[in-house]
């Protein structure tokens, strides 16, 4: 993840400036991103840049009305925009129609070419179930709610033992 030119936090404006004939990339945080719209450019246009100061206003508003979250792990996209970190193998299709664009700005591809690594396929369905049930097992407890928390720490163990065995095969 890029760093913002002005302070250390993470970018989240990117924008591309031509000087003198060439392009120069200039990667900002929110804060500084709006300093830099607010104070307009040397010789810019002044409706240009209220047009894009509105289109950052735009974006911003989107980003906030998007607190969806992982129903496993329970990280949402900004969080992992800070982080850059997801926290389950869930999230990738949870949040796939926002990280599209972003690996395609990345990567310039969105499609994987390359060796897979063995035996990932395998259980991992019941690994991403074993992360919720755990999840609405430490919830139960929290609420006191010890009958629920008995019978999902049943769920668990049985789980646990379909899941464990297929480990252990694998070289």
């Amino acid at each position: 993840m890029k760093k913002c030119r002005r302070c250390s936090k993470t970018a989240t404006l990117h924008v591309t400036e031509i000087r003198e004939g060439k392009a120069v990339a200039i990667h900002l945080c929110d804060t500084c991103a709006r300093e830099y719209l607010d104070k307009p450019a040397e010789g810019s246009d002044p409706s240009q840049q209220s047009e894009l100061s509105s289109k950052f206003d735009d974006l911003m508003a989107e980003t906030a009305e998007s607190p969806a979250s992982c129903p496993n792990c329970g990280i949402t996209f900004n969080e992992f925009r800070e982080c850059g970190r997801f926290g389950c193998a869930q999230d990738y299709t949870e949040f796939f129609t926002e990280l599209m664009p972003l690996l395609e700005n990345i990567h310039e591809d969105t499609k994987h070419i390359g060796k897979k690594p063995r035996g990932t396929l395998i259980g991992t369905q019941d690994q991403a179930r074993l992360i919720q049930l755990r999840n609405e097992q430490r919830s139960a407890i929290e609420m006191e709610d010890y009958e629920t928390a008995a019978r999902l720490r049943d769920e668990i163990a049985e789980l646990e033992s379909r899941v464990r065995p297929s480990e252990r095969a694998q070289p």
